[in-house]
């Protein structure tokens, strides 16, 4: 550690990453929530397949969020990055409030995910870097429950509104974020393994001196440069690097065909609005306990077998749903599955995050999610596909159970302690 004692508190930001990933879980997971209340239903009347499809497009916007601004936070830094894609978002979800056509809040829906899928990579290496060297599983683990707890919110706030009040007071809810974004410009410290990079040398040293941080490495003095893109394929990386992206996008396609579809499937199988998405609303809990009590075994065994035990956990939940059992045990069973499900994307993440290097943390993550966006952008339309098929829970369920089974199949397959070197020595990253 610095010898200076820290006199700035990292609590505050690791609250803050905490807040911007809780309103990227609204914001993200709202549209699940509401199916039930615009399929079919006044002012846009829509279909499933209409429904899919924005789900789907939606996702592309996330995608390109991901790829483009997690790499431009190895650019320009973590503290910009962030405090852009929070304000994105939530103007966005704001504007698909108001939205006066189907068309309208389809093209916002996409602006929206755009800005969340750029806030996930920038918080996780904002909160990997500033973590004490001990307790890195366990403070990231804390923040990751976020986007789950989000994910609560927006049940519950479907649960309170969508029938009374239809899906537009549920999205101006989801602006909120605006609230944050003066707190997160004013009060968050940019990366020091950043300003290092970018020769800004004594800010690094004034920084880590503040916050009771271990000193960071000087920027190679070699004139050797490499991208940080490229970087993910350098030497003992590059095997891990598309492994790492098959798996998310496997874990990202069960995540976002369940929670789109869950309560749609649901309402199908004859359970009322409030019911149906008091389903996603378990799979949200199970989610933010799975993934507390999942931090605290990866701080022990790590999060590879985390992963994998995710993954086999959500299956068996989804293969015992099919046999459509009492609502109770469905209940409980989504929980799980919410566990398995985004309570496994939190450790992936934790585990990608360990595996990079500081100065390529945002853009492995950033393009680790970007790939796994297609799994993403597939999950909806898979969903929908199965839906109009009309297989109802059983068919769903074990639709959803194959892609959790290969992902911890793959996890399997990474090796324990893959080498973490994603630069050649004497290289330097530019942005």
């Amino acid at each position: 550690m610095n010898s200076n004692a820290p006199r700035k508190s990292l609590s505050v930001i690791f609250v803050l990453c905490w807040l911007g990933l809780l309103a990227d879980g609204y914001d993200l997971y709202v549209y699940g929530a509401t199916l039930p209340g615009l399929i079919g239903h006044p002012p846009f009347n829509v279909t499933p397949a209409a429904a899919g499809a924005v789900g789907s497009i939606a996702l592309v916007g996330m995608l390109l969020g991901s790829l483009i601004v997690g790499t431009l936070t190895d650019r320009f830094g973590r503290r910009r990055i962030f405090v852009g894609a929070l304000g994105l978002f939530s103007v966005a979800m704001l504007a698909c409030s108001a939205a006066p056509s189907w068309e309208m809040f389809a093209a916002f829906r996409f602006v929206a995910c755009f800005g969340v899928g750029g806030l996930l990579p920038t918080a996780v290496a904002l909160t990997n870097e500033f973590a004490p060297p001990g307790r890195k599983s366990l403070v990231l683990g804390a923040v990751l429950t976020g986007p789950a707890v989000g994910t609560v919110a927006a049940s519950l706030s479907s649960l309170s509104l969508l029938e009374s009040a239809g899906f537009r007071p549920v999205y101006a809810i989801g602006a909120a974020g605006l609230l944050l974004v003066p707190l997160a410009w004013f009060m968050l410290p940019e990366s020091p393994s950043f300003l290092r990079i970018r020769l800004r040398a004594a800010e690094a040293d004034a920084l880590e001196a503040a916050y009771g941080l271990a000193r960071t490495a000087e920027a190679p003095s070699s004139t050797a440069r490499v991208s940080p893109t490229r970087a993910l394929f350098a030497a003992g990386t590059a095997r891990t690097t598309l492994l790492l992206w098959a798996i998310t996008v496997l874990s990202l396609l069960t995540i976002f065909g369940v929670s789109t579809w869950l309560p749609q499937i649901m309402r199908t199988a004859g359970f009322g609005v409030g019911s149906s998405v008091s389903f996603l609303l378990a799979y949200s809990m199970g989610a933010v306990v799975g993934t507390v009590l999942a931090s605290f075994a990866s701080q022990k065994f790590g999060p590879r077998p985390l992963v994998i035990v995710g993954f086999v956990s959500a299956a068996a939940a989804l293969l015992l749903m099919s046999g459509n059992p009492p609502a109770v045990l469905m209940t409980l069973l989504a929980a799980v599955a919410g566990f398995g499900g985004l309570g496994t994307q939190n450790m992936i993440n934790d585990y990608i995050a360990q595996f990079y290097p500081s100065a390529t943390r945002a853009t492995g993550l950033g393009w680790a999610l970007a790939v796994g966006r297609l799994g993403a952008i597939a999950g909806p339309a898979y969903g929908a596909m199965l839906v109009g098929f009309g297989g109802g829970v059983p068919v769903a369920a074990m639709a959803f159970a194959a892609p959790a089974l290969l992902g911890a199949a793959l996890m399997l397959a990474l090796r324990a302690k893959a080498a973490r070197q994603a630069v050649p020595a004497g290289s330097e990253l530019v942005g």
